[in-house]
C-alpha cells in the first residue's frame, strides 16, 4: 500500500507529540483508507511505538502502575501495550472524524447518565464538563454539538504554531469553539460569558502543571488537577459535571456523572475537584487502557522545586 509508509511516519510522530507536517500528512492519508484497514494500520503502528519503549510509553506504563497497583511486570506490559493501541486508535479516529457522517457518529455513541447533561443544559444556567484524556474527547465533543449542545473548550498552544492552527481549524470544523490556554488574557472572561449565556464548556481536567493546581487523591496517589472547572462553575452558578469515556467495541461510551455540589472558599474548590477526581479514579480503574496519559500527573513524579507540595 503506497500510503502506508507515510501514514506510519505521521502516526508515529503523532504518538510522540506530532510535528505539524506529520499531523497534517496523517490527517490526509488516513481518509483514503476504509475504516477496517485504517484501524489495522494504526494497531500495527501502535505495536511499533510500544516496542520502541520511548519516554511516552515509559510514562504511560508508570501511570498505569498507579492505576492498577499490584500487577506483575508481564501484566503491566500487556496493559501498557493495549493502552498504546487505544491511544493510536484515538489518532486514527481523530484523523478521520471530519469525514465521518454525523449520523453514524451519533449512532456509535453510547451515553450513560444523559439526563445529567440534558437537565443541566435545559436549565439555562450553563454547564461545565470536566473530563480526562480518555477515549476520544473530540468524538464526544462532536456528539454534543451534533445533538444540540454546541460547546466551548480550551486548547493548549502547540509548537509549531501551524500545528496549533490545524487543531483549532479541525475542531471548529466539528462545531466546537476553541480558546487558547495561554497567550490570551481574555480566556476566563470568554468562558464565563459563554457559561452565563447558558452554554456548555468542556475542560480537560486530569493534569495540571501550573503553580495554582489543586492537589487531590487520584487512584490512591497524590496528584495535581486544575482548579479552573470548579472556579468557573462556582462563579457562574453552572453545574459541574464529571464525564468519562471508554471504548466499547467499535463504539464510544460517554458517561455523565451526577453534578458535583458547589462548596465555598478555597477548601470548597479543593472538595469539588476531589469529587471530580473520585469519578475519574473509578473509571480509570474500570477502563485503564483508555486513559491516554503519557505525561506526569502524580506528585511523586513531579519536580518539587518547581511545583512544591501545596494543595
Amino acid at each position: 500500500m503506497v500510503a502506508l509508509p507515510g501514514l506510519r511516519r505521521a502516526a508515529t510522530a503523532s504518538a510522540d507529540h506530532a510535528t505539524a507536517a506529520g499531523y497534517v500528512a496523517g490527517w490526509r492519508l488516513v481518509r483514503w483508507l476504509p475504516e477496517p484497514a485504517a484501524r489495522a494500520v494504526f494497531a500495527r503502528i501502535a505495536d511499533e511505538v510500544y516496542r520502541r519503549d520511548g519516554a511516552s510509553v515509559r510514562r504511560l506504563r508508570a501511570n498505569l502502575a498507579r492505576v492498577r497497583p499490584g500487577l506483575d511486570d508481564a501484566a503491566l506490559d500487556d496493559l501498557t501495550r493495549e493502552g498504546v493501541r487505544s491511544y493510536l486508535r484515538y489518532w486514527c479516529e481523530s484523523f478521520r472524524l471530519p469525514s465521518w457522517p454525523v449520523e453514524d457518529l451519533v449512532r456509535r455513541t453510547r451515553i450513560v447518565g444523559e439526563h445529567h447533561i440534558r437537565d443541566a443544559y435545559a436549565s439555562g444556567t450553563g454547564v461545565v464538563v470536566a473530563l480526562p484524556h480518555m477515549g476520544n474527547w473530540d468524538w464526544a465533543g462532536t456528539w454534543a454539538c451534533a445533538t444540540g449542545m454546541p460547546l466551548l473548550t480550551v486548547a493548549e498552544r502547540l509548537e509549531p504554531a501551524r500545528l496549533y492552527d490545524e487543531f483549532v481549524a479541525y475542531r471548529r470544523s466539528l462545531g466546537m469553539e476553541i480558546l487558547p490556554l495561554t497567550g490570551n488574557g481574555d480566556t476566563l472572561v470568554r468562558l464565563e460569558e459563554w457559561v452565563r449565556a447558558g452554554g456548555l464548556v468542556a475542560l480537560l481536567s486530569d493534569r495540571d502543571l501550573s503553580r495554582t493546581g489543586i492537589e487531590v487523591t487520584l487512584c490512591g496517589e497524590r496528584a495535581r488537577m486544575p482548579r479552573g472547572p470548579a472556579v468557573l462553575a462556582r462563579r457562574t452558578g453552572a453545574a459541574l459535571l464529571p464525564a468519562t469515556l471508554a471504548y466499547v467495541g467499535q463504539d464510544l461510551e460517554v458517561t455523565f456523572h451526577a453534578p458535583v455540589p458547589h462548596a465555598e472558599g478555597d477548601d470548597g474548590v479543593s472538595a469539588m475537584m476531589q469529587a471530580v477526581a473520585d469519578r475519574f479514579t473509578e473509571e480509570f480503574r474500570a477502563h485503564p487502557t483508555d486513559w491516554h496519559m503519557m505525561q506526569k500527573v502524580f506528585v511523586a513524579d513531579l519536580d518539587p522545586a518547581r511545583y512544591g507540595n501545596r494543595g
